[in-house]
């Protein structure tokens, strides 16, 4: 029996959005204090400092591991409180952190704790919601979302100028807070005693098997990993190559800004498409599309034929369509992949988020490494990226017209 919605989906999916938001603003509002971090505690080899945002996410990508179970068996709203006081944790043991190798630690501890409001919200929602209406609440819910990875910025460089880099984690512990308060005194539980599972290896087995077992929940993984790939990539090397290629260092917040609010008009759109299109064909477009992009920017860059006034504005509008095809594709793929799993959707969150993030981080890695003062190897991960998630979004709808003809000729 599915627990009763108490509160209206207006509150709902503002509630959700801000415990999403944890991860979006742990991220961008790091950024512009890169090259702070960089100088003073790494200043022979500035390329380590971006690891202070791939380290967030690849300890989110392991805490997914048991995040989503440890819902199925104890509840959502007690893991997401005992994981945002595990991520306040990592917050003060990275303000005080004197070396960028503790500042890392710590920030893989904050991804841990950050797994929770990553999955379980994940998982509320499917409790409730399934299918086309999963997909339009979570892309409600991305809207909103959006709007955070659009000011975090300039709250890191006003954080920054007024007491520190330091202190953007006294944010990250305000803004936990704020989400962890909220859910526990509003939000109803939404999984009821009898219909937990008790968490037990041979419990555990089973679900992975099941998960890992089907063949189109691991397709739909696979092109999450790409597409977080190319994210991932994007957003721990976006500043220096602001700042480097473009010569736009100082203005990269108002620019990261500006590319986050006209990108949640993906998420819009998808809201108002995904109940008429449908989800594989809005992912599968938004992936051919951005394969076309990124190899003519790549090929235009690589032989000259920008115009020096319009390098800026390329870049710029590039970036906006990457965080525009998010909005497009994320939380269709995650409705899809969690569909036929609603009887066991913590773990099935869990361990999509699992694979997904933590391969992504071991993938997007190397790409910012290899940053050289220009954006070509961003642009060449993400051709392969999009065009590898084209191929298997195409395949996915070939797989799935027939097994829908292979029923319509049992019937």
């Amino acid at each position: 029996m599915r627990p009763v919605k108490a509160l209206g989906l207006p509150e709902f999916v503002a509630m959700m959005a801000v415990l999403f938001a944890t991860l979006a603003f742990s991220i961008d509002a790091m950024l512009p204090a890169l090259p702070e971090i960089a100088a003073e505690l790494s200043p022979e080899a500035p390329n380590r400092a971006q690891l202070i945002v791939l380290s967030f996410v690849l300890g989110m990508g392991v805490g997914t591991i048991l995040t989503g179970p440890l819902s199925d068996a104890f509840g959502r709203k007690p893991v997401i409180s005992f994981g945002i006081a595990l991520y306040i944790l990592g917050a003060v043991l990275a303000y005080f952190a004197q070396t960028l190798e503790l500042v890392l630690a710590a920030r893989v501890l904050q991804g841990l704790g950050a797994a929770s409001p990553r999955i379980v919200p994940m998982a509320m929602m499917r409790d409730m919601y399934e299918g086309r209406r999963m997909a339009q609440i979570t892309s409600f819910v991305m809207t909103v979302f959006m709007l955070v990875p659009a000011v975090a910025p300039s709250i890191g460089a006003v954080i920054i100028h007024a007491a520190g880099w330091r202190y953007i984690f006294v944010a990250f512990i305000i803004f936990a807070l704020i989400g962890g308060t909220w859910i526990n005194l509003r939000q109803p539980e939404t999984l009821p005693p009898e219909a937990r599972r008790p968490l037990n290896f041979g419990t555990l087995r089973l679900a992975l098997a099941e998960v890992t077992g089907n063949r189109m929940v691991m397709l739909y993984t696979a092109v999450l990993t790409l597409g977080f790939t190319q994210m991932m990539a994007l957003i721990a090397s976006t500043q220096p190559i602001y700042e480097v290629a473009y010569g736009q260092g100082a203005t990269f917040p108002l620019w990261f800004a500006l590319s986050a609010l006209i990108a949640a008009t993906g998420t819009i759109l998808n809201a108002r498409l995904v109940m008429k299109v449908g989800m594989r064909r809005l992912a599968l477009t938004a992936y051919l599309v951005q394969t076309i992009l990124a190899s003519c920017f790549l090929v235009a860059h690589e032989l000259a034929l920008i115009p020096a006034p319009l390098a800026f504005p390329i870049w710029f509008t590039w970036t906006v369509s990457i965080f525009f095809m998010a909005g497009l594709t994320f939380g269709n793929l995650n409705a899809l992949a969690l569909q036929p799993m609603g009887h066991i959707a913590g773990t099935a969150a869990s361990v999509i988020a699992a694979i997904s993030t933590v391969l992504s981080v071991i993938l997007a890695m190397p790409i910012s490494q290899a940053f050289n003062g220009t954006p070509v190897p961003l642009l060449i991960g993400t051709v392969i990226c999009s065009g590898l998630c084209w191929l298997m979004m195409r395949r996915s709808t070939e797989i799935e017209d027939g097994l829908a003809q292979h029923a319509g000729a049992a019937e």
